[in-house]
């Protein structure tokens, strides 16, 4: 029974561990792109590298400008460019086009923008708990109280037994 139990547990933690990874993504030609950081804040920078793109080319997305790739010296034919992301890009997943060898690829979904945090003010913008965060927090505590309570109450009268 308890070999049954730890394999069905096993089970269910690969499983969510499967679930959780990133899907990998695979190419059927030579080709390939990759964005690093794959989750990045407004204004970034974003390095841009491509598979089987000798001559160079570029790179196009809605969060930044059409960036050059430039052909990175070594036994693979690769190309490489920076892009920076624009300072009003709406934080989601983004598309990346490249432009290279009279061909053209798009990789959905390469990478990730993020909000930025308001700086100078400890990241806050409110001066203060709202009536509604007090009312959450109060209730908070009272359900601990009772609960409390409770737990207390019966293991007194446990020890009467």
């Amino acid at each position: 029974m308890r070999n049954t139990r730890a394999l069905a547990v096993a089970g269910a933690a690969v499983a969510a561990l499967g679930l959780s990874a990133p899907a990998a993504v695979a190419w059927d030609t030579p080709s390939n792109i990759v964005a690093l950081p794959g989750v990045i804040a407004r204004g970034g920078q974003l390095t841009i590298t491509v598979d089987g793109c000798r001559n160079g080319g570029t790179a196009t997305s809605r969060a930044f400008s059409p960036t050059s790739l430039s052909r990175v010296s070594g036994p693979n034919e690769r190309a490489r460019g920076t892009a920076t992301i624009n300072s009003n890009a709406r934080p989601g997943p983004y598309d990346i086009t490249v432009e290279c060898n009279g061909r053209k690829m798009t990789k959905p979904q390469a990478f990730t923008v993020i909000g930025g945090v308001r700086g100078g003010i400890g990241g806050s913008s409110t001066t203060g708990a709202t009536p509604t965060d007090m009312a959450i927090g109060g209730g908070l505590v009272a359900a601990a109280v009772v609960g409390g309570g409770v737990f207390w109450m019966r293991r007194r009268a446990e020890r009467r037994i």
